[in-house]
């Protein structure tokens, strides 16, 4: 039985995209062609959530709609090194607990987080999406792995735009953000482009996994 995952941001006693994340719970029963019990909104009016603070609302569900949740605090931390790794046949249309498959991509990053190229396009970190910045305008990959609720957002008001982005064009880009739930624009990290230590035309190419 797949078992999925939402986590939601939680700060200060309130959730945050939190019709996002339904939707995408709803779209991934309906997917299944099930019919679904789970109402976040119920869960977190059920649980006591401190008025103080930043955490992580983790709820772990299977299509059956029986489900765990954790409620976990969490402090962003900077990431050092990023690197470029092609794996055309990596496929994450749902938001799975499982995560094995990413864990075996980031064995040979040498503790670098690792950015994922797909048919020789850029698409997500192993738990984020992406924007670059050029010109003082944020675009986000047009191909992705997941679509996140914070790109989804992010992409309905306005604050990033779409563009196709490869190894080849990525040195036309200043910096970078990891975003996610946990992650909006303001609080995410705006890195260097330096940070990815495989860029193309650096004396290096990116590492392939098979």
């Amino acid at each position: 039985m797949y078992r999925f995952l939402e986590s939601i941001k939680v700060s200060d006693g309130q959730s945050f995209l939190l019709k996002h994340h339904q939707k995408r719970v709803n779209d991934t029963f309906a997917c299944f062609g099930k019919e679904n019990f789970i109402d976040l909104e119920s869960i977190l009016k059920s649980i006591s959530v401190p008025s103080k603070g930043l955490y992580k609302f983790r709820i772990s569900y299977s299509l059956d709609s029986m489900c765990r949740t954790e409620l976990i605090p969490y402090e962003r931390s900077e990431i050092s090194r990023f690197l470029l790794v092609v794996n055309d046949e990596i496929n994450y249309p749902f938001k799975f607990e499982d995560r094995k498959g990413f864990e075996a991509m980031k064995v040979g990053a040498n503790g670098a987080e690792i950015i994922i190229v797909k048919d020789n396009h850029i698409t997500d970190t192993s738990f984020s999406n992406l924007i670059f910045l050029k010109d003082n305008v944020w675009f986000t990959p047009s191909a992705f792995l997941l679509n996140g609720v914070q790109r989804q957002e992010l992409l309905q008001s306005g604050k990033i735009t779409i563009a196709d982005i490869s190894p080849n064009n990525l040195r036309e880009y200043s910096h970078f953000k990891l975003i996610n739930a946990l992650n909006d624009f303001d609080d995410a990290l705006a890195y260097p482009l330096s940070r990815i230590l495989n860029l193309p035309g650096k004396n290096s190419v990116e590492t392939e996994i098979n």
